[in-house]
């Protein structure tokens, strides 16, 4: 059922076949798209609907486009669906993420290999059996662009949630005896980081046959405040922007060459 009142768009980000990349960069503030468009050439604003906004341009000359999520699976799922349906097929998500192993250091990149499903919006695309993983090309791609440009990056599991202050006071919540006996769990298995959308973006992904891959500004550890270690506050997106664009060009190169490959045969 189409409820945009252009059917030729889609609903919520109002963007249309043709107007969109294969390649999409998914940040969740609206306000990084502008940044990361700066990376494209001939970079155009598509469409500014919510909490979608819409960049387009060139990357080595092939289309390339920028879309903000906003906070949360459910919004990140709608981006998705969306941009698949005008034809994208190939998604590096750019965000922000809170550190939990003391090793983690604020300004540091986490790259997702996986993610702790506790959330709500991939429930609704598979039962929880089925894992939260990122597509193997695109971890590559993340892994390989953050050692050549020299970032300190963690790859691993993170952790999704819906609830922002459910993680930061646990103990305010009527169930703050399950936030913190899961979030100890989390800890004694390894999980690097927490944040908001991977899981609903990886399984989402799975379900729609699409190739998706996260990497994270670490913000602040409050595990590392907990030990009294140090702690900072950092802001600057601009290294995992240039990550997540550097990766984009590695996944056209290897799709550009497999092109090749198959044309020859």
């Amino acid at each position: 059922m189409k409820y945009s009142e252009d059917p030729s768009r889609q609903y919520h980000i109002q963007v249309a076949k043709g107007e969109v990349g294969r390649y999409v960069l998914l940040p969740g503030d609206p306000k990084r798209c502008a940044k990361i468009a700066k990376y494209l050439e001939h970079a155009v604003q598509i469409a500014d609907s919510r909490e979608f906004i819409t960049f387009t341009g060139l990357l080595d000359g092939v289309p390339v486009s920028v879309t903000s999520t906003g906070i949360g699976g459910p919004s990140a799922s709608i981006a998705l669906e969306e941009l698949i349906n005008c034809g994208a097929d190939t998604f590096v998500r750019i965000g922000t993420c809170g550190g939990m192993q003391t090793e983690i250091k604020s300004g540091d990149i986490v790259i997702a290999s996986g993610a702790v499903r506790m959330e709500g919006t991939s429930r609704e695309y598979a039962p929880l059996e089925f894992p939260a993983v990122a597509d193997p090309d695109v971890l590559t791609a993340i892994r390989s662009a953050g050692a050549r440009l020299g970032a300190t990056c963690h790859t691993g599991v993170v952790q999704c949630k819906d609830a922002f202050y459910g993680q930061h006071s646990p103990e305010s919540m009527p169930v703050g005896y399950e936030l913190q006996n899961k979030w100890s769990a989390w800890l004694r298995l390894g999980c690097l980081a927490s944040e908001m959308e991977s899981a609903a973006l990886f399984v989402a992904g799975a379900a729609r046959g699409v190739r998706v891959g996260s990497l994270f500004l670490v913000m602040a550890n409050q595990e590392r405040e907990r030990a009294g270690l140090e702690n900072p506050v950092v802001h600057d997106i601009d290294l995992p922007i240039r990550v997540g664009i550097e990766a984009v060009r590695e996944l056209i190169r290897q799709d550009r060459a497999s092109w090749r490959h198959m044309s020859s045969e």
